[in-house]
């Protein structure tokens, strides 16, 4: 089950202008690993929230939390590229 992780401070707009939050979410996987990815969820509620496929692999929760915490505007932009489908 997926876990909400970490909410950035830095919104991300779209071409339209709408504004997304970002927020960060993971979740365990068998092995006891943790994977992580990103979500957007527009302040528009008539926009969908877009999602990353996994963006991280990490030994525990608290390195997804360490993780999240250290993304840059430039990766959340890039992200948010990768969720509306731009880039591959």
């Amino acid at each position: 089950m997926a876990e909400f992780i970490y909410e950035h401070s830095k919104r991300i707009k779209d071409e339209e202008g709408s504004e997304y939050v970002v927020r960060i979410y993971g979740r365990e996987r068998i092995d006891g690993t943790w994977e992580g990815w990103l979500e957007f969820h527009p302040t528009d509620e008539h926009k969908p929230v877009l999602r990353t496929e996994q963006e991280t692999s990490q030994p525990n929760r608290i390195a997804v939390e360490y993780w999240a915490s250290g993304l840059e505007p430039i990766y959340l932009e890039g992200a948010f590229a990768r969720a509306q489908g731009r880039l591959l």
